[in-house]
């Protein structure tokens, strides 16, 4: 069952190259040692011991086999790859050894290497002079005697030319060439035909012909320049003088053909890509020149890459963007646009479907042509915004500018993504100019909300003069068109303006508010004078108090919708100077209301007081029919405006009321006419209150209760106590003046002077400030000043 020690020493080294190996021994001991336990604690099992034996055992011959053929089939592996090394070992050495003898055979032909650069040498001498044989006659074939010296001298200009063209050459060559016979053609005839090509639009073979010419001009040019004969060379530049015109005829063709190129990448592509493979062809020459740097021949660089990109754009520019225009309002500036929005896009579909097929890569003409449109747009838009236009055509521009131009319509047109990226650019208007636009068409649409609110208000006001009440809603109340018509209107172009952006939204909006504001001045203004008016005559208008009772539900109206405006509806707040506007708008529509009250109560309030007012007459009877009256058409207003005017009435009354008492006209000379003057201020007063408490105001609310304090202080039996009741009456009353108490004592008529005196004292002592919220009372009533007596003696009178 152990191990013994050289099977432990065996496995030492083993178990420490391999400890998987020695933790997987580990586990099959423990599992065997399992196993053995389970069966000999069942005796049952002992009986399969054997079977168990043989299983394993024939397991293990297994496993033994396999490692075998395994290990076999490794080495028989090892023993391929061990003889295909010792084969490739052999051939490098046998190549090593041809290389050997192939750099001694190399070094072995040296001499024979420099005997081919002569002969090399001789042969391009042989092609130079070739080359000068066949170019000389040309040359001086010239037919006007006034270019070249005469013919006795062309052997030796042509023995100099040779000499330029291979250095060292025999003189002997010049006596050679003096003899040679001119062939045809000559430089000239060249020349005319290469014009007969560009007349019958032969582009290409004109420009391969005008090339040969300009290369023998530019190499002859060049030798000379480098002997420094300035004089050959202007007599070479003045034989080849109409290079010139043939250049500016083939360009002048060329400029043409790309000023045509949209079209002709549709009809006939063949002709562009002619023009610019010429173009490419000059490039690489003055590219090819420039890198040099030794000799530039005239008239290079030409340049005519940079040229095409240039007349491109100016076709670009010129087609669209420079035509004259009158259409610059309403839908003439709509169509422009639109045929601009179409144009644009078509022209850029040819460009990104042919015209990118037809020049190569590096020409990026898609972008190129997007660019320019790009910035050919941009100028346009600020020499259209340079006009006059009006709210109409602003608001075209900015929507075309800043939504049009980047959706699915336009560049963002799907037949031109992704190729087609604007958003690399610079905005087609400049903030600067959106915000100047933004404001003009803020102008214009200010002038024209004024407009429709000077005509509203004009049709507001003939509507009073109708022999007929204002219109009602469903409740009854009061109304008319005007706050529907106003709120729609500055709604609508407020709604409008989010279309473009949300600072113009703000902007209107901004805008709205002060014409609102505005507006209700005017609207207040118009009603004071028809108030005027009306004081006139007051037959006319006929429904003058259901006019302004519409005036206040308008108003409220008004202010109720105001926070809808503000874009953001969570914080429409009403601005401090716009809520003032409605304040002032309800205050003078009331006043004149209250106006209208006044006039009907004052014939009753001046019988007020009076001997036969205190017998019992039924003036404050008449006075509550004319108060239940008005009343009556209060009702056709809202709830919080008709406690507001039924509370600016009963102020009213109470106020007139007490106003005629203090006028003095009653003076009690007795305590008997004391108790019927409290007994007469007790019942107008109970009369009065009910009646507005009736009308649903209440108690709290009244300004009667000071007719009932004041009752107090004149039924008061002990005139000593006019001090302590008074101070009483001065604090629930704190606008009551001197002059007022002074009045009611009078009107006592049983105060003397000590106690007057006392009074008033006291008074002085106790100054009362008004609190705040306070409606005052007796602050707008004024008592008859005291006469006084009057005395011819002089100095003071008793």
């Amino acid at each position: 069952m152990g191990m013994s020690a050289e099977d432990e020493r065996a496995a030492s080294p083993r178990d420490e190259e391999w400890p998987e190996a020695e933790k997987a021994e580990k586990l099959a001991r423990g599992a065997a040692l399992k196993w053995a336990s389970g069966v000999f604690y069942r005796p049952e099992k002992l009986e399969g011991l054997g079977h168990y034996r043989r299983r394993e055992t024939q397991r293990n011959s297994s496993i033994q086999s396999r490692l075998k053929s395994t290990v076999q089939s490794y080495l028989e592996g090892v023993s391929a790859g061990l003889e295909q090394l010792r084969s490739a070992a052999q051939e490098v050495q046998s190549v090593c050894q041809d290389l050997g003898a192939a750099r001694w055979a190399l070094l072995d032909s040296t001499d024979h290497f420099q005997g081919l650069q002569q002969m090399r040498e001789l042969m391009e001498e042989h092609v130079q002079l070739a080359s000068v044989v066949q170019v000389l006659p040309q040359i001086f074939s010239g037919p006007d005697p006034m270019v070249f010296p005469e013919p006795q001298t062309f052997p030796l200009i042509i023995s100099l030319i040779i000499c330029i063209y291979i250095p060292g050459a025999n003189p002997f060559i010049s006596t050679l060439s003096a003899g040679i016979s001119p062939p045809s053609p000559t430089v000239h005839e060249v020349f005319s035909h290469i014009l007969q090509l560009l007349h019958g639009q032969h582009l290409l073979e004109a420009h391969v012909e005008l090339m040969m010419v300009e290369q023998l001009r530019d190499d002859i040019l060049s030798q000379l320049h480098l002997r420094g004969l300035s004089g050959a060379q202007a007599t070479m530049l003045s034989y080849f003088s109409g290079l010139q015109d043939l250049n500016e005829s083939l360009a002048k063709q060329l400029w043409d053909i790309v000023g045509s190129s949209l079209r002709l990448v549709r009809e006939d592509p063949v002709l562009f890509v002619t023009a610019v493979r010429i173009i490419e062809r000059e490039e690489k020459i003055d590219d090819a020149l420039l890198l040099e740097a030794t000799f530039l021949p005239p008239g290079r660089p030409k340049g005519w890459r940079q040229k095409f990109y240039q007349v491109l754009q100016d076709t670009i520019t010129g087609a669209r963007f420079h035509a004259p225009r009158t259409d610059a309002e309403g839908p003439g500036l709509a169509k422009h646009l639109a045929a601009l929005q179409k144009d644009i896009v078509s022209e850029l579909r040819v460009v990104k479907d042919l015209m990118v097929q037809c020049v190569p890569a590096h020409y990026n003409i898609l972008s190129v042509c997007t660019a320019t449109y790009h910035q050919a747009l941009s100028s346009h838009l600020q020499e259209i915004l340079r006009e006059d236009l009006d709210k109409q055509g602003l608001f075209l521009l900015l929507e075309w500018a800043l939504h049009v131009y980047h959706s699915p319509e336009m560049m963002g047109h799907p037949d031109l993504l992704p190729e087609v990226d604007v958003s690399a650019l610079d905005p087609l208007m400049s903030s600067e100019l959106v915000d100047q636009t933004e404001k003009r068409y803020v102008m214009k649409v200010k002038a024209s909300v004024f407009e429709w609110m000077q005509r509203t208000l004009e049709v507001e006001f003939k509507e009073w003069f109708r022999e007929e009440e204002p219109e009602t809603d469903h409740q009854g109340f009061f109304q008319s068109a005007l706050p529907a018509i106003v709120m729609q209107m500055l709604n609508e172009n407020i709604q409008v303006a989010s279309l473009i952006t949300d600072s113009l939204q703000q902007k209107i909006y901004n805008m709205a508010l002060e014409e609102l504001e505005a507006f209700l001045g005017r609207l207040r203004e118009a009603l004071v004078q028809c108030g005027k008016e009306h004081q006139q005559d007051r037959a006319v208008p006929k429904y003058y108090i259901s006019h302004l009772l519409a005036v206040l539900n308008n108003n409220l109206a008004l202010s109720n919708s105001v926070s809808s405006l503000h874009p953001d509806t969570a914080c429409g707040e009403v601005p401090a100077s716009l809520q003032a506007a409605l304040d002032r708008m309800q205050k003078k529509a009331t006043q004149l209301l209250l106006e209208e009250l006044l006039l009907d109560l004052q014939p009753l309030c001046l019988q007020l007081p009076s001997r036969k007012w205190l017998s019992g007459s039924q003036l404050v009877g008449s006075m509550c029919e004319v108060i239940d009256k008005y009343a009556k058409d209060f009702s056709r207003v809202r709830s919080p405006l008709f406690t507001l005017l039924l509370a600016e009435s009963e102020l009213l009354v109470a106020n007139q009321y007490l106003r005629a008492l203090l006028q003095r006209k009653v003076v009690c000379k007795s305590r008997e006419e004391r108790g019927q003057l409290c007994h007469r201020l007790l019942q107008d007063a109970t009369q009065l209150r009910e009646l507005f408490c009736g009308l649903g105001l209440e108690r709290s609310q009244q300004s009667l209760e000071a007719v009932f304090a004041l009752r107090e202080l004149i039924c008061l039996k002990d005139p000593a106590l006019l001090s302590l009741e008074v101070l009483g009456f001065i604090t629930k009353y704190p606008d009551v003046s001197d002059e007022h108490v002074s009045t009611l004592l009078d009107i006592r008529g049983d105060v003397s002077k000590e106690v007057r005196h006392v009074v008033l004292e006291m008074m002085a002592q106790h100054p009362q400030v008004l609190p705040e919220g306070y409606r005052p009372i007796f602050s707008t009533i004024l008592v008859p000043v005291p006469e006084l007596p009057f005395c011819l003696r002089k100095g003071k009178c008793a």
